[in-house]
């Protein structure tokens, strides 16, 4: 865990900003960018970030920031990295719902 912030099932947007060290305003703005990255909030509006959106801040950091990808760049990698998990997934054996679910997920990523 970045800054030695105390591991929980839910952080704030001020929590994340501090421990990405990026502004609130960059989170937002990527929330609107990258589909995959879309914090649900709670009942008081508020977004709750899980460990799994952290992670995925900080790949969209690294990719942006230090691999010097554009946006749109960064985007199709990541889609086409869910892809490839999607598909591995399908190769280790999936329940027929998992599968189906797999599928629209890369159905609707390739129609974009």
């Amino acid at each position: 865990m970045p800054l030695g912030e105390p591991e929980k099932l839910y952080y704030s947007i001020g929590e994340v900003s501090r421990m990405t060290e990026l502004p609130a305003s960059v989170l937002r703005f990527w929330e609107s960018e990258f589909e995959y990255l879309r914090p649900p909030k709670n009942p008081g509006g508020k977004r709750t970030y899980r460990r799994a959106d952290i992670d995925r801040i900080l790949r969209i950091k690294k990719l942006l920031y230090e691999e010097r990808f554009t946006i749109e760049g960064a985007r199709k990698l990541l889609k086409e990295e869910r892809v490839s998990r999607d598909l591995a997934a399908a190769k280790r054996g999936m329940s027929a719902d998992e599968m189906r679910r797999g599928l629209q997920e890369i159905l609707k990523i390739l129609s974009k």
